[in-house]
């Protein structure tokens, strides 16, 4: 197999993803002939509604396996995060390249930059004016902004980055949450950006890939299986085995982040409440060849303390 066809949305972040492997997979080998198709999702069709309001697993990725199992694509790349956790019929992760900044970024309209300068982390938050706008499409993010600060409004805004930013310029919003692998896949750097770091956990899979093929060994699978970073394998392994065992998806704010620390693994989660109370928080570590089982381990202990009532509640206020 000496051509590939790699599939994406047809948003400019996620051409820009399809694009970055389509590189690297040049790069290993110069006589691969690699070609595009890029295909509208049911996340992108409904560009007005807002995500948790939308619901359904596999919003943005059931159209590009659709392609991958008709063959019209070989590799098919999401954004891990938005990669149900369950293994879809026929089809493998067969990569996870190297992960990308995972950390959110508050983006400040630019107004606010002389006063609340560029802190580290959720002193930005601290520094936003009382009741200020910020404009997100996350419900973990919403649930973490309210539990920062209550009088925070979080706002939906749905669109590419680039019309996300444009709507903060409008004067929509005093803020944005963003993703700050997008902002760096994009080469974008917009005035008055603050990282999120400590303090402020991101959403499992952040910043990583996932490339998806056919199960069947068709060639294309062995091309993008050597793009495949152990580290990132494992950080996402552990975020995603808690993902599933907290039965967490786009109506549940649930926040991970997996660590290597030499031989082993780190794993730091939360399960925010949609009533503004306290969150449950908790970490768990253990060998990086038992990834899934720190997750799993990790997820158990957090229902027993309490998760449980967070997550349920989470679901029967859902629209």
């Amino acid at each position: 197999m000496r051509q590939l066809v790699i599939g994406a949305r047809r948003s400019p972040l996620s051409r820009a993803q399809a694009k970055w492997v389509g590189e690297r997979l040049r790069a290993r080998w110069p006589d691969l002939s690699v070609d595009y198709d890029f295909i509208s999702t049911a996340g992108d069709r409904d560009r007005k509604t807002p995500l948790p309001a939308i619901g359904g697993k596999g919003l943005f990725t059931e159209d590009l396996e659709r392609a991958l199992r008709e063959g019209r694509i070989d590799i098919a790349v999401h954004s891990l995060k938005d990669l149900p956790v369950e293994a879809p019929e026929g089809l493998t992760l067969a990569a996870v390249p190297a992960r990308e900044d995972r950390r959110d970024v508050l983006v400040l309209e630019s107004s606010l930059v002389p006063a609340v300068g560029r802190p580290g982390g959720v002193e930005a938050l601290r520094r936003l004016p009382a009741g200020a706008r910020v404009g997100t499409s996350s419900l973990r993010r919403a649930a973490q902004l309210r539990a920062c600060r209550p009088d925070l409004e979080p706002l939906p805004v749905r669109g590419n980055v680039d019309t996300r930013l444009r709507k903060l310029k409008e004067g929509g919003f005093e803020a944005l949450v963003l993703a700050a692998a997008g902002l760096r896949r994009l080469g974008l750097r917009p005035l008055g950006a603050c990282v999120l770091g400590e303090g402020w956990l991101p959403a499992p899979g952040q910043g990583a890939l996932g490339l998806q093929c056919r199960a069947v060994e068709d060639g294309a699978t062995a091309y993008v299986r050597a793009l495949d970073d152990p580290v990132a394998r494992a950080e996402v392994t552990a975020e995603r085995a808690l993902l599933a065992a907290l039965e967490g998806g786009c109506r549940v704010p649930i926040a991970a982040r997996a660590r290597r620390t030499g031989d082993g693994l780190r794993l730091e989660a939360a399960v925010y409440d949609v009533g503004g109370g306290p969150p449950i928080e908790d970490a768990a570590s253990g060998p990086v060849s038992e990834a899934a089982h720190v997750g799993r381990r990790l997820a158990g202990r957090m229902l027993e303390g309490g998760a449980a009532a967070l997550v349920a509640r989470a679901r029967r206020l859902s629209p």
